[in-house]
Parts: structure tokens; C-alpha cells; sequence
């Protein structure tokens, strides 16, 4: 029986939208079933343990099933900047990163293209492929999904963004975001498990992520009591300092502000008082629009 295309009647993300993403509809993602990608090049600004000394091959795609007021990278996300890519032409790319030295492959928010991502990887490892390949994404997942990357991804690298719904609904327009969060989390550890490093580098396991927000200072405290709660406390956890107020936050006073020191520190104080073992922090400064990435289409649309 030939298997029915995932993208007829959209249920690929926990927002079930049923679009006919195959006739250039789009989704609540807005995207259609054809891949689209902004900026294909070497990253230095994430986690050491990622981006090494010669850099993480990023990817960064274009759509979102988040619709985020605080968006960095919202011209991506939301305002449809991006290039049609194949799987061959993307496995191509990751080839290519890999020629200059790229430590992984780093795939930035592509839940909503899961199954050409999944065809991608299977085709770049038969052409030569050997880096870790990282799933970046903002953990709202559904688990019928993921179970697709199973064996394909060496890395999961989720932002759990919210405990509250109330939060999630107000600032990202994500109805019951920390339940399909922590189910998808759940399923990343399944799949890889612990982090296992060589020479300083990931090459397999779950890294979580919080991006802070300023004045939630006790949602943050919820995530990571979570996390310790319910993962080994050997897991790695990035705790987020580089929110900057940007895109829509004008319209929602209460986070139009960059986040305090005093927050950060009480957040790193209660990571710590929790007993996690593994992790990043970052300095205020990281909160600067220089380390936004410029894209420009670099290493997607040159021949």
C-alpha cells in the first residue's frame, strides 16, 4: 500500500491544522509542502560544546508553528524570507558545510518539514555525511513526528520556552505548549538519550534550552524544576540570557524591557540549588542584536 503524504491534511505539528499543504496552500506554519531555507553557513554563537572552533553548520529554515511577539529571527519565522531548496539540493548544503569544516549540522526550526528533513539526511549519509546532524527547535512537537528523525538525528537541541500556558498562549499563540513540550522532550531523550562528548564536542543526547523572559522569573523556576524532576540530572541545560525586546514586544509592555541581572542570577541559584550537573549560562551581553544572523540567503541560493 503506498504510504499517504504527510503533507496532504497537515497534522504534522501539535496544531493539527489539516492544510492541503501539496497544492502551495500553506499551513499555520506558512509554509506550503516544499522546503524553504534563508541562511545556510558556519555559526559560532551557540554552545561551545556546538559550535567548537571551527563552527556548527547552520540551517536555519523558514516558517514557524510558533507565532512568537519576541521573535529574533522573524523575518524567517513570520514575514516569509527564504529560498525553495530539494532534498538533493539540501544535502548537497549539508555536504558543503561539512567540506568547510562544520562540527555538526545544525537544523534550525524544521518541525514543519519533518519528512523532506528526514529524506535529507538518509540521502546526505549515503553521500558522505559523517558529522553529528542537531534538531534545533522550539519543542512544540508532536511525537508521531519525531518518531520519523528516529536514527537520524544524533542531537536534540529543544527550547522549552514556557510552564505556563497562559504564557505560551499569550506570547506565541501555543494552546497547551508545556504538555506537547514535555512529551516531546520525553520522546528526544528516548531517541539519544544523555549527552555523550568527544574532544569537547556533542556528538550524541538532549540539550535543553530556556530562553528567560523578563518579570517570569517563576516560570523559569517551573522548567527547570521540571527538568530536574523528570530527566537525569546529568542533562545538559542552557539557561538563556540573550532575550532582546524586538518585533511585536511594543505591544506587550510588561517584557518590552531586557531581562536584569538580579533575575538571571536567583534563575542560576535555583538551576544550581536543583543539583543539575550540566550546563551553559551566558553573560547579559549576549542580549545584543550583533549575534542575530544576517539572513541573506548566504549558502542557499549560491550555485
Amino acid at each position: 500500500m503506498r504510504e499517504k503524504n504527510p503533507f496532504i491534511s497537515c497534522h504534522l505539528c501539535p496544531r493539527e491544522c489539516a492544510a492541503q499543504r501539496t497544492n502551495s496552500s500553506s499551513g499555520f506554519c506558512r509554509e506550503d509542502a516544499n522546503m524553504r531555507v534563508a541562511l545556510a553557513d558556519l555559526h559560532f554563537w551557540e554552545e561551545p560544546l556546538i559550535s567548537g572552533s571551527h563552527g556548527s553548520g547552520a540551517i536555519f529554515f523558514s516558517g514557524c508553528n510558533l507565532k512568537c511577539v519576541f521573535c529574533q529571527n522573524w523575518q524567517i519565522s513570520q514575514d516569509g524570507l527564504g529560498s525553495r531548496v530539494s532534498v538533493e539540493k539540501l544535502a548537497a548544503i549539508f555536504l558543503s558545510l561539512q567540506d568547510k569544516g562544520a562540527h555538526n549540522i545544525n537544523l534550525v526550526s524544521g518541525s514543519h518539514f519533518t519528512p523532506c528533513i528526514a529524506e535529507t539526511v538518509s540521502l546526505a549519509r549515503r553521500n558522505g555525511l559523517v558529522v553529528p546532524v542537531i534538531w534545533n527547535s522550539n519543542g512544540y512537537e508532536s511525537v508521531s513526528s519525531l518518531r520519523m528523525l528516529d536514527g537520524l538525528v544524533d542531537v536534540y537541541l529543544p527550547d522549552l520556552k514556557y510552564f505556563s500556558d497562559e504564557l505560551a498562549v499569550r506570547y506565541s499563540g501555543a494552546p497547551s505548549y508545556f504538555a506537547t513540550a514535555s512529551r516531546a522532550i520525553a520522546e528526544m531523550f528516548r531517541q539519544v538519550g544523555a549527552p555523550v562528548i568527544k574532544g569537547g564536542l556533542i556528538q550524541k543526547g538532549l540539550i535543553i534550552r530556556h530562553l528567560m523572559l523578563p518579570g517570569h522569573l517563576n516560570d523559569t523556576k517551573k522548567v527547570l524544576g521540571w527538568i530536574a524532576t523528570h530527566l537525569p540530572k546529568t542533562v545538559y541545560v542552557s539557561l538563556m540570557a540573550q532575550y532582546i525586546p524586538m518585533h511585536r514586544t511594543d505591544n506587550y509592555p510588561e517584557i518590552n524591557h531586557r531581562l536584569s541581572r538580579r533575575q538571571y542570577d536567583k534563575a542560576l541559584v535555583y538551576l544550581l540549588d536543583l543539583g543539575l550537573e550540566n550546563g551553559y549560562i551566558q553573560e547579559l551581553s549576549a542580549a545584543d542584536q550583533a549575534y542575530v544572523p544576517n539572513f541573506n540567503l548566504t549558502g542557499v541560493t549560491e550555485p
